[in-house]
């Protein structure tokens, strides 16, 4: 058959007839093309994360991979297996983050031109990191919708193979192998969660996971503001969600994909949905207990761990990227603070005379309060010229300790004005 008409059929294929195709032979063959390539991230056991969630809990580290993120499996898997004639041509695809490292990657690797469509409000680092290796980058527009309509039009005028970041089966093989390395590394595991987006790598874990052991659960976590995977499931077909707004910016997607939806489908045991709040937590409690860092979508898996059902088995939890710039994570980590009790801000009115900030600091002492910051600002009090206002900021151990302040304060004689 000429490879033009091959090209055609795959492309006419249907996500069924592609599902009843992939077989063993097919993710072994995934895996022996990473070998070499991708680092095999070994499980870390994690004491913390066993404790609250009931279970043994192994991190499988993917924000340790080349690049930060288990992108570049599928990237480079997919690339990888392209014609000569197809390599000519060079490659394209669409993305912010961490899809465009792995294609980047991948072509360097194998020596292939690569082009990565950007949105032009990308972070700088996010877009030099991507022509460290050796893409070239387009940027256009302002939103990853733009992007993908230029890598489009290019794709069209140039003749590039598109490299689509999760509907596409050589993209979840690759993203399979993480799945492989699991059980090769811990042959009675009982479950592994893996975070979903676009669903490419749900589908590659799940469907490596159900044939190394069909007794392993495969439970895809989303975040509850980006969960398009759970509303197809929910609509038994594939919707689009009318916006996304997540922290979890790498699975901020609107619509799963038609293979993607498919394979989940039939692989994936269950899907858990999991709050901003909760992964920002789940984000600082990895920091503070591992002294890893992920970004958003890395720590879904989790994010999900105390909601699950099961307990006292052993439970992988995939970390799926660290790549994270400075001042999100400094965001994050605050609102996480926050929401743990372990920072207060408050205010009070004082009376316009000596004495009266020190009153409010020795009570701050007597509780154990940790002052960060303190604003002292006469012009906010409206109603009196003899009153000032007083912000204060606080460490704190956790909400029962900022109530044991309020009521000291409240004592004091202070109407206490909660902040945050």
């Amino acid at each position: 058959m000429p490879e033009k008409t091959k090209k055609e059929t795959a492309e006419a294929e249907s996500p069924e007839a592609v599902l009843a195709r992939t077989n063993a032979a097919d993710l072994f063959h995934a895996a022996q093309q990473l070998d070499n390539v991708a680092i095999k991230t070994q499980l870390i056991e994690s004491p913390y994360f066993s404790e609250i969630s009931g279970n043994t809990v192994y991190l499988k580290p993917e924000n340790l991979q080349k690049t930060g993120s288990f992108k570049l499996r599928g990237a480079y898997n997919k690339i990888s297996q392209l014609s000569e004639e197809e390599r000519k041509k060079g490659v394209i695809t669409a993305s912010a983050g961490n899809h465009a490292q792995g294609v980047a990657f991948a072509a360097k690797r194998l020596g292939i031109h690569a082009v990565i469509c950007m949105p032009a409000t990308t972070p700088i680092l996010k877009v030099e990191a991507t022509r460290a290796y050796g893409a070239e980058v387009v940027l256009a527009g302002d939103t990853f919708d733009d992007a993908s309509a230029k890598s489009v039009e290019l794709q069209k005028e140039k003749g590039y193979v598109y490299i689509h970041p999760f509907n596409d089966i050589g993209v979840i093989l690759g993203q399979g192998t993480v799945a492989k390395e699991i059980i090769d590394d811990c042959k009675d595991i009982d479950a592994i969660l893996v975070p979903i987006g676009g669903g490419g790598f749900a589908s590659g874990v799940g469907f490596a996971t159900k044939l190394l052991n069909p007794h392993v659960k495969v439970i895809g976590v989303e975040p509850a503001g980006a969960a398009c995977m759970t509303e197809a499931f929910n609509k038994h077909k594939i919707v689009t969600l009318p916006s996304v707004d997540t922290v979890a910016d790498g699975c901020a997607v609107k619509t799963a994909g038609t293979l993607t939806y498919a394979f989940c489908q039939k692989y994936l045991d269950e899907i858990v949905t999991v709050s901003e709040m909760e992964i920002m937590s789940a984000l600082l409690s990895l920091i503070e207990k591992h002294k890893l860092v992920a970004e958003g979508a890395g720590v879904l898996s989790l994010a999900a761990l105390p909601k699950l059902k099961m307990k006292g088995k052993k439970v992988a939890a995939i970390l799926s990227g660290g790549n994270i710039d400075i001042s999100t994570i400094s965001a994050l980590i605050d609102k996480a603070l926050v929401a743990r009790g372990r920072v207060f801000c408050f205010a009070v009115q004082l009376p316009d005379k000596p004495g009266q900030l020190l009153h409010v600091s020795q009570i701050l002492a007597d509780e154990n309060a940790n002052v960060i910051k303190l604003d002292h600002d006469q012009t906010m009090v409206t109603d009196s010229f003899k009153k000032v206002r007083l912000t204060v900021t606080c460490e704190t151990h956790d909400e029962t300790h900022i109530q044991k302040i309020i009521a000291a304060l409240t004592k004091g004689g202070f109407t206490v004005e909660r902040v945050y």
